[in-house]
């Protein structure tokens, strides 16, 4: 499965920015869509999960009441990020997982990345 992530950009603090992670073939039910960030210097972040076939959701304590994850359709992921904050910058990366985790290394595929900038 190859995943392909969009909807980066450069918005001020209190805005709003939906990412958007299309799969190149139908995400399974027992599938896990994860968000991770990585600003630079730091180590990758996880953000947030969706078990696909439940819509069972986990969010990190840094972004939840503020991001949310859902389905749009059998093959696009999204992340819906409202009232960002300066801190929000980084690339942001979607993958799949078999498992709901949110250790990076159990995630098998990964997508390319979309930069998101938060200016004060």
């Amino acid at each position: 499965v190859q995943l392909q992530a969009s909807g980066g950009g450069s918005v001020q603090a209190g805005g709003s920015l939906r990412l958007s992670c299309v799969a190149s073939s139908r995400i399974f039910s027992s599938a896990v869509m994860g968000w991770f960030r990585q600003a630079p210097g730091k180590e990758r972040e996880f953000v947030g999960n969706i078990r696909w076939g439940t819509q069972r959701t986990y969010y990190a304590d840094s972004v939840k009441g503020r991001f949310t994850i859902s389905r749009d359709g059998a093959m696009n992921a999204v992340l819906q990020m409202n009232n960002l904050k300066p801190e929000d910058t980084a690339v942001y990366y979607c993958a799949r997982a078999l498992e709901f985790t949110t250790v990076p290394s159990q995630y098998i595929n990964w997508g390319q990345g979309t930069l998101v900038t938060v200016s004060s």
